[in-house]
């Protein structure tokens, strides 16, 4: 038995556009273990969110699955009946969204919801209402019962992310995806965020692909780290491999723009110079050589595979070709 749940296999997406294929995604490839954590990491523009709706099959109509799978316990979802991703979606599958205070409905009352979600659950309405409050008290929600009868504005932005949460754990699925669910919260809550993601993975083992800019928050939650530059996957590895011995330049520059990594006052915080390139317009070679400090001639013209430099770590930059063929 094999203890990988999510693999992604060089998965490559585009968007049909009046300038042409805008390539968000290409050639994508890593995996989710059972019961781990799996961060995604980068710029805004990388390719996150093309990479949830893809793995949730919910893409716009002008979505194309140039190459690749994403096999979900051994079976393609891009292969699977539309009746089966929406069995999935919601019961093996659940997703967190980025802004709390757009997650609910705000008409119905949170009890409501929720009972909304349990509709393929064949218990009795008491036996479901029961359920929805033991799920808000685990995410620290005080005095559940009461409260399933409220409607979201009467709850805090934290408040609602953790009922979103809770929301998402009701049918105890095997992969939740965390879509940036703390940007939204100030740093106190945050942290309570994090904790509560934490406790309750254990609880429930399952695994959590975590999508996120912020590097504090994936060191702090994640085991493992995906970090992503303009559609593409550049390194990726374990966690303190990644903050302790990052191999490509992008890498390098977020961990420099962390503010928490910078150790002197300063007016300006850095920043990475550039921008990212146009994903309809790409340049041939390496995708961030015109952002680089440290590129070479052959990164003009020649893209670096994405290496395994050790069991574990890969990276995609030349700096590091020699280092894997000696």
């Amino acid at each position: 038995m094999t203890d990988t749940l999510l693999e992604i296999d060089h998965l490559s997406v585009d968007y049909e556009t009046g300038r042409g294929d805008l390539k968000a995604l290409r050639d994508i490839t890593f995996d989710v273990n059972k019961g781990e954590i799996v961060g995604i990491v980068g710029e805004s523009g990388c390719g996150k969110s093309t990479l949830i709706s893809s793995i949730l099959r919910l893409t716009a109509p002008n979505t194309r699955f140039r190459e690749g799978e994403i096999r979900f316990k051994g079976q393609d979802l891009l292969q699977s009946s539309e009746r089966h991703m929406r069995d999935l979606r919601g019961a093996d599958i659940s997703i967190v969204f980025q802004d709390p205070m757009q997650t609910h409905n705000p008409v119905l009352t949170i009890g409501q919801q929720m009972l909304d979600i349990q509709h393929r659950s064949k218990q009795s309405k008491a036996d479901k209402l029961a359920h929805a409050a033991k799920m808000l008290g685990a995410v620290g929600i005080p005095d559940p019962e009461a409260r399933l009868k409220q409607y979201p504005h009467e709850f805090s932005g934290g408040m609602r992310q953790r009922i979103a949460i809770a929301m998402a754990l009701m049918s105890e699925p095997d992969l939740l995806i965390a879509d940036e669910p703390t940007t939204a919260l100030d740093a106190t809550l945050e942290v309570q965020i994090i904790e509560r993601l934490q406790e309750l993975q254990r609880e429930f083992h399952c695994a959590i692909l975590f999508i996120s800019h912020h590097l504090g928050v994936i060191a702090e939650l994640c085991d493992r780290v995906v970090v992503m530059y303009a559609g593409a996957v550049v390194e990726s590895g374990e966690v303190r491999e990644i903050f302790h011995n990052p191999k490509h330049p992008y890498t390098r520059r977020l961990i420099e723009c962390d503010p928490g990594h910078i150790k002197e006052r300063a007016r300006v915080l850095p920043t990475i110079p550039g921008e990212v390139p146009d994903l309809a317009n790409l340049p041939g070679g390496c995708i961030f050589r015109d952002r680089c400090d440290q590129a070479m001639a052959r990164c003009a013209t020649q893209v670096p595979p994405l290496d395994q430099l050790k069991k574990g770590h890969h990276a995609a930059c030349w700096l590091n070709h020699e280092e894997v063929t000696t």
